[in-house]
């Protein structure tokens, strides 16, 4: 029987997945740590005074999973969480029918006799805020983030009723929200370096033999493999892997840029193919973005052809454009203008369509290009660049293959980066040899 104290601080670095109890424990201690270093000083860069953070149960702010205790999978009823920014610290303090973990408990469902539990709880509301008199209360809304969004109307007009006088100080707490989700501490960027490397080793296996019987084997079955191991190895993906082909004599366009078909899905996978994979796994409350290139070698090959080469390795210079032009200060338009200058006096076709990842897939943050969206992204694109801060590197080159009589092949790459005062880091490592699958 294992008892509290047989329990020790696990390292999230050396084993991911955890077991579910040690990722509590590696959850609610990052919250803590968060709470108290990295809160006060996004709130001071925010200028926001008091923070309401408000869901109710089946209808979560985005915001709220992030600030619960890692037992709570949801909302409770109607939960408030208030964050008051003093010389102190910040002082959290929730006002919900039941304990919200380490957060000050400001309210007593039962201390007003006369007054329904939803009059007592927005009454205990009003009480915080007369107490810490805030020069500014912010609230999750945005008309650019959805992530930063999720005041629902109803919240919103019982908030401004409770709040009286208060009302007139309300902002949008758009920057403040976005701070905190897209802020990591070193030890999650440890852990998403763990969990990047799971990623990568899922996918060496699902392009290897082991799963693929050239001639028999689809993509649609490579998709829902790595699905399946997903969930044997106790992660969960956050979308639906895909799996894709490219092959001789099934060009992606024709001449006048016209987009074809390709090959279908669900084809089988021949010799000769170039294999590439879309997956993302979330853990820890984490999520990972990752794309990798696989060549089918022909009977008698022992290496792919020369031009898939040096494809891939176009599009590892259009990482390092990229990752070079990725500075803290600069906009996410400005990180994509910049890449796609450096680019074009390359010579590379490519486009740049990265975005930030860690508590959502497609994060809070900058977005640096969409793939439909080359000249600049309105309203993301237009958000600053921070230190501390994870990013799926996402883009893609076109590139003629002579081996395959001048056909363009299209090099999609996506692989998780930290950027850190150190300057960007890959997590784990990034592609940068095609994997080899045998014929046989």
């Amino acid at each position: 029987m294992i008892t509290t104290a047989d329990r020790r601080v696990p390292d999230p670095t050396r084993m991911v997945p955890l077991p579910l109890r040690e990722q509590a424990d590696v959850r609610d201690r990052w919250l803590t740590q968060r709470l108290l270093d990295v809160l006060p000083g996004l709130m001071d860069r925010a200028r926001i005074d008091l923070w309401v953070v408000i869901g109710r149960e089946y209808n979560e702010d985005p915001v709220l999973p992030t600030m619960l205790p890692a037992t709570w999978l949801s909302a409770r009823r109607r939960t408030i969480l208030l964050f008051h920014r003093s010389d102190d610290g910040v002082t959290a303090a929730a006002v919900s029918r039941y304990p919200v973990g380490q957060f000050l408990s400001s309210w007593d469902a039962d201390e007003q006799p006369g007054l329904t539990a939803e009059e007592s709880q927005w009454a205990a509301v009003r009480r915080f805020v007369d107490q810490a008199a805030p020069r500014t209360i912010g609230v999750d809304v945005s008309a650019t983030f959805a992530h930063a969004d999720g005041l629902a109307h109803t919240e919103h007009e019982l908030l401004v009723r409770a709040l009286g006088p208060h009302a007139e100080k309300l902002v949008s707490a758009e920057e403040l929200a976005v701070g905190w989700l897209e802020t990591r501490l070193p030890e999650e960027i440890a852990a998403l370096h763990a969990m990047n490397r799971l990623v990568h080793e899922v996918i060496d296996e699902a392009f290897s033999p082991a799963v693929i019987t050239v001639g028999e084997t689809t993509a649609l079955d490579v998709a829902w493999w790595i699905r399946q191991r997903f969930a044997d190895l106790g992660v969960d993906p956050w979308f639906q892997p895909t799996v894709g082909l490219q092959r001789a004599g099934s060009p992606l366009a024709d001449e006048r840029g016209t987009v074809l078909p390709g090959v279908p899905h669900d084809a089988v996978i021949e010799p000769g193919d170039l294999v590439h994979c879309d997956v993302g796994l979330s853990s820890l409350g984490l999520m990972t973005d990752t794309q990798r290139n696989a060549y089918v070698l022909r009977p008698g090959e022992s290496a792919a052809p020369a031009g898939l080469v040096a494809a891939l390795a176009v599009g590892n210079r259009m990482q390092d454009l990229t990752t070079a032009a990725l500075q803290p200060g600069r906009t996410g338009d400005e990180v994509l203008a910049a890449a796609r200058a450096a680019a074009a006096d390359a010579g590379i076709d490519g486009d740049v369509y990265s975005h930030p990842v860690g508590v959502h897939g497609h994060g809070a943050g900058p977005a640096i290009g969409m793939w439909d969206q080359q000249d600049g992204v309105p309203g993301a694109g237009s958000a600053p660049v921070h230190p501390d801060t994870v990013y799926a590197l996402e883009l893609c080159v076109r590139v003629p293959v002579a081996e395959w009589g001048g056909q363009l092949v299209r090099m999609a790459l996506e692989q998780g980066i930290a950027l850190t005062s150190a300057g960007v880091g890959y997590l784990d490592r990034r592609q940068t040899e095609l994997i080899l699958i045998p014929s046989a």
